[in-house]
């Protein structure tokens, strides 16, 4: 169970609450500290690949690796949109929406787990690649130096995020069907 895979995917899991407390005390918009925030936030997202790359490569795809990968997207990803939003550099809405799809499906996977294991699909790694470079934007300075009242970039990646987190709860629901 503890193969490398697994123990890069409880690493991120690990390193993810120091990342969020960094966020939420260091970050300041339109400032050269976001850079760092933003380079740590992407080092840790690239971890997700990592640990797939390394189970794929070993032959040693897991269930609990299964189970783990996904939930550690969910503690990056859902902390970082709700650390962004307590900031008020993200809308609440947007977190919520996106918070209320990630918890349904990560109990949905841990009811149905004993049945079958229900791996991410094309649409859930499209939609955490949405919610990452929405989020990595919102952190990056750029989304206070380039914000304009008549089209704001964010809104627009954050829309593309939320639909996307949804559309692949539908998918989801009719794969595992």
């Amino acid at each position: 169970m503890l193969n490398a895979a697994n123990l890069v995917t409880i690493g991120r899991i690990a390193i993810t609450p120091v990342f969020l407390w960094f966020l939420l005390n260091c970050y300041q918009a339109g400032e050269p500290i976001n850079w760092v925030l933003l380079l740590a936030f992407v080092a840790i997202a690239a971890t997700d690949g990592i640990d797939g790359a390394i189970a794929r490569k070993q032959n040693t795809v897991t269930k609990l690796g299964k189970i783990l990968d996904p939930i550690a997207d969910k503690i990056l990803l859902g902390g970082a949109f709700i650390v962004l939003s307590v900031l008020t550099v993200m809308p609440w809405w947007a977190t919520i929406a996106i918070l209320v799809r990630e918890v349904a499906m990560t109990i949905y996977r841990l009811v149905v787990v004993k049945n079958k294991v229900i791996p991410a699909s094309s649409s859930g790694k499209s939609k955490t690649i949405m919610q990452s470079i929405a989020v990595g934007y919102f952190i990056s300075p750029l989304n206070h130096w380039w914000f304009n009242a008549s089209f704001d970039l964010g809104y627009g990646l954050l829309y593309g995020a939320v639909f996307l987190t949804w559309y692949s709860a539908v998918q989801y629901f009719k794969e595992s069907r």
